[in-house]
């Protein structure tokens, strides 16, 4: 989640070199840096829940989920961010120790501040990236999910997920892994009423 903007103009390797030193993450977009700030229990509770359930279904599968701390590079120029939850087959990420640069699946958790620049640049950004297959997006004020997929056409196509409340029993398909969620794990542990 971009918090302020601390600018610092800097080419993509000063970046990678001094973001190691630093004590917090920061998203590097175009030669300027963004300090990172962490989010809400009902934020952290929702990759969690997402990330735990992805592994579950991945184990053994030769693919790798991450949380939170993991940076994603869209280009060797950038940008570079930190999705909430990041999903990689792709063998030669399996090898890195520093970032991701082929995902499957990017899960971002929408907040008021974010929600717009999520939907909106990240995206424009997220689709450069040719291994990507889902970029999804997590209400973490209702229980709503949004699922962009690249389909046969190489388009981008949306499923909204919404349950009204608990009672509603709706799964949320994330077909690049042969996985479906129910909406009950994804939100479990999540308090909208405060």
């Amino acid at each position: 989640m971009i918090a302020n903007d601390d600018r610092r103009f800097m080419s993509p390797a000063e970046y990678l070199a001094w973001e190691e030193r630093q004590l917090y993450k920061h998203e590097y977009v175009e030669g300027a840096v963004y300090a990172m700030t962490g989010g809400t229990l009902s934020h952290n509770a929702i990759a969690l829940n997402l990330a735990s359930a992805i592994k579950n279904r991945l184990r053994g599968s030769g693919c790798r989920v991450f949380i939170n701390d993991v940076k994603v590079r869209v280009s060797a120029k950038g940008p570079y961010f930190y999705p909430d939850v990041v999903v990689t087959c792709d063998d030669r990420d399996l090898q890195s120790q520093k970032l991701i640069r082929h995902p499957a699946l990017i899960i971002e958790i929408l907040s008021p501040s974010t929600e717009s620049y999520d939907r909106g640049d990240k995206f424009r950004w997220y689709r450069q990236i040719s291994s990507l297959q889902e970029y999804v997006l997590v209400d973490a004020q209702k229980r709503s999910v949004e699922c962009y997929r690249l389909n046969e056409r190489k388009k981008w196509e949306l499923t909204a997920d919404f349950a009204e409340d608990a009672s509603d029993h709706i799964s949320v398909e994330f077909p690049c892994l042969d996985f479906e969620c129910s909406m009950d794990i994804i939100y479990e542990d999540v308090n909208f009423e405060i």
